[in-house]
């Protein structure tokens, strides 16, 4: 079917099957290496810029406790958390010291070996099936018919009239709403080319082992802490992008959105047109 002959209730392809694969393994590898990543966080909970960093060095976040209270400081303003970060009660009822809860962590209890275990065995997963989805979508036009960002989708106004219309909680319907909005495509190519890649990168930056074989891991970003504060920032990103992308699912239509990603078959959203009423019939000898 055409584009212009699309029109609200109309069903059609929306997600091709690498796009749908791509999707699920990549939600439950990234769940998975968070609450893996968050473990690992608990045995140092500071991030510092440059190759150095330790208890006595100046960080720039700081998830800790001090006496009975837990605390998050940022950029030398301080937040008390306690209950939540810092100090928090397991599920035996005692009390820890630690900068993430055991129910956001992979282990829940305190265990930085198989976390490390779970992060890196992930983190291969999310590697090959990125690079995967990368080549795929080059070779069957995704990036060229649904990411690329045309000349005209660049112009403020355009951009501008979008937000608004989203703030407005208005959404494509019909036709328009088969192709990706320019804040989708800002999303999607934030994501896909820029914080998974950086994820990545600044992993193996951390790794003795890649220090010893790309030394200039190091110089690009800085040092290993430098790397470890980008890694976390980008994982925040992520769950960012997560918690935005839920609340657009839900306000769009959730059963449409979800059975979209898992059959790839998608229902135009809006009020289809009301059916022409039949033309009346008479009946000779009857009156108009």
């Amino acid at each position: 079917m055409e584009q212009a002959d699309l029109k609200p209730g109309d069903v059609v392809k929306r997600h091709r099957l690498s796009t749908r694969l791509w999707h699920w393994t990549n939600a439950l590898t990234l769940l998975v290496m968070l609450m893996s990543g968050l473990m690992i966080f608990n045995a140092h909970g500071r991030l510092y810029w440059g190759q150095y960093g330790a208890n006595d060095d100046k960080a720039w976040l700081v998830i800790d406790d001090a006496g009975d209270t837990g605390f998050v400081e940022l950029a030398g303003v301080r937040v008390e958390t306690t209950g939540v970060l810092g100090i928090w009660t397991n599920e035996e009822g005692e009390v820890k010291r630690r900068a993430f809860p055991y129910w956001v962590t992979i282990p829940s209890g305190y265990d930085l070996q198989a976390a490390r275990r779970w992060h890196f065995t992930f983190a291969w997963i999310l590697a090959v099936a990125l690079t995967l989805y990368m080549l795929r979508s080059l070779w069957n036009g995704h990036v060229r018919n649904d990411l690329h960002i045309r000349r005209w989708e660049w112009s403020v106004s355009h951009i501008w009239h979008d937000i608004k219309e989203h703030a407005r909680l208005r959404f494509p319907t019909g036709a328009a709403a088969k192709d990706y909005n320019i804040l989708q495509k800002f999303a999607y190519i934030s994501v896909i080319f820029i914080m998974l890649p950086l994820i990545i990168f600044t992993g193996l930056t951390m790794s003795p082992a890649m220090n010893a074989a790309w030394p200039w891991l190091l110089d690009l970003f800085g040092g290993r802490q430098s790397a470890r504060s980008i890694h976390f920032l980008c994982a925040f990103g992520l769950v960012g992008f997560f918690f935005v992308h839920m609340a657009m699912v839900v306000l769009a239509g959730p059963v449409n959105e979800v059975r979209s990603m898992i059959t790839g078959k998608y229902r135009l959203p809006g009020k289809a047109e009301p059916a022409p009423a039949p033309e009346p019939v008479f009946v000779e000898g009857e009156a108009a």
